[in-house]
């Protein structure tokens, strides 16, 4: 039994590809993806029994709702970071990944948010300082803007203390036999490379 769970969200906008989804969601409970959404079939599903059985329509009703809001969302990043980048040409990607991690024995428990503009980092939430750092020149007006915004600030600051926990954990309780089966190849790799670069999910 592994004592610390993670629950994240990978978010993959890309541009310059005909055929590919400008927008997949990808959403993991340590290495189990329990739901996939993409802006082709603009439909998020299941992907796990245990979400399956434990979820109703609504739940997938607002999840479908938020992921295609995402969609414009992250076709106007895609297209911010090119002018900021001076991009005009070529297939470019822009990531966000964010979750919490809980420890069922200690009850610890902590929050990442952090973005990717071509593979490398982009913008992340400092949840000690609760203030967003770039680690390159292009963010620095995202970062700028989004510290001021007090109440972006807040809710952040509720959702990673509160309400991803709060999902989490029902998660653990819905996925119990299946996840305590798994090891913690995630959570170990998102500690190590903390910040330092956005997780494709191919490596």
């Amino acid at each position: 039994h592994f004592s610390v769970f993670l629950f994240l969200y990978f978010y993959t906008a890309v541009s310059g590809i005909s055929d590919f989804p400008e927008l997949t969601v990808v959403g993991l409970v340590d290495e189990e993806q329990f739901m996939y959404f993409d802006s082709n079939t603009k439909k998020a599903v299941p992907k796990t029994e245990w979400i399956r059985q434990n979820v109703g329509a609504d739940y997938w009703d607002t999840q479908t709702q938020t992921d295609i809001g995402q969609h414009q969302n992250f076709k106007n990043n895609i297209q911010v970071a090119k002018q900021r980048f001076n991009q005009t040409t070529g297939v470019h990607t822009f990531q966000l990944m964010y979750g919490c991690e809980w420890d069922d024995q200690t009850g610890a428990t902590s929050g990442f948010r952090q973005y990717g503009y071509d593979g490398e980092g982009f913008l992340f939430l400092d949840l000690k300082e609760m203030r967003y750092i770039s680690p390159v020149q292009q963010g620095f007006p995202t970062a700028q803007k989004w510290n001021n915004n007090r109440v972006l600030i807040e809710t952040d600051k509720q959702y990673f203390s509160t309400e991803c926990i709060e999902w989490l954990q029902k998660y653990v309780q819905y996925g119990k036999s299946s996840l305590q089966k798994t090891g913690q190849i995630l959570s170990i790799f998102y500690t190590r490379n903390h910040c330092k670069k956005i997780v494709f999910l191919s490596e």
